[in-house]
């Protein structure tokens, strides 16, 4: 089965995806959760799913390319800060 794109060429099922975790993102910061949890509680649910859907060296893929994008800067949009 062919996966849906959206007009922006990402799968309909990642803007989804995005759109829900933005939601749940927003609602625990209303429950004045500190960021620092949010995001490991993320991080953390993110790494379990990987773990159910692939094998050790691509998880170690995965990290590499977010290591990646930190060091490059592109996580805030332009070279990084030393």
């Amino acid at each position: 089965m062919a996966e849906r794109m959206q007009p922006d060429g990402a799968p309909a099922d990642l803007s989804h995806a995005g759109a829900v975790v933005d939601k749940a993102i927003e609602f625990m910061a209303g429950q004045n959760i500190s960021a620092i949890a949010i995001a490991s509680a993320l991080l953390g649910g993110a790494l379990g799913m990987l773990a159910r859907s692939m094998d050790d060296a691509g998880i170690v893929q995965v990290l590499e390319n977010a290591l990646a994008s930190v060091r490059s800067g592109e996580l805030r949009g332009g070279p990084e800060r030393h």
